[in-house]
C-alpha cells in the first residue's frame, strides 16, 4: 500500500511541475529560467520515478503482472 502511495505522489509532482512549467512559459514569455527549472525538476522526478519502479520490481517489492492473465 505505501509503494501505491509513493507512487501517486511522485506522478502528482511529475504533473505539477509540468503544469508550473506551462504556467511560467505564459507567464514570463521566456525572459526568467523558472520554465526551465520547473521542466528539469519534471525530468528528474520522471527518471527518478523509473529507477523506483525498476529497483522495485527486481527486489520483489512490486510484482509486474500482464494483462492477459
Amino acid at each position: 500500500m505505501a509503494g501505491k502511495i509513493l507512487i501517486i505522489g511522485a506522478l502528482a509532482a511529475i504533473l505539477w511541475q509540468l503544469g508550473a512549467g506551462l504556467y511560467f512559459m505564459m507567464v514570463d514569455h521566456g525572459s526568467t529560467g523558472r520554465t526551465v527549472r520547473a521542466l528539469t525538476w519534471r525530468i528528474g522526478l520522471s527518471v527518478g520515478l523509473i529507477l523506483l519502479v525498476m529497483l522495485g520490481v527486481a527486489t520483489g517489492w512490486i510484482q509486474p503482472h500482464g494483462l492477459g492473465r
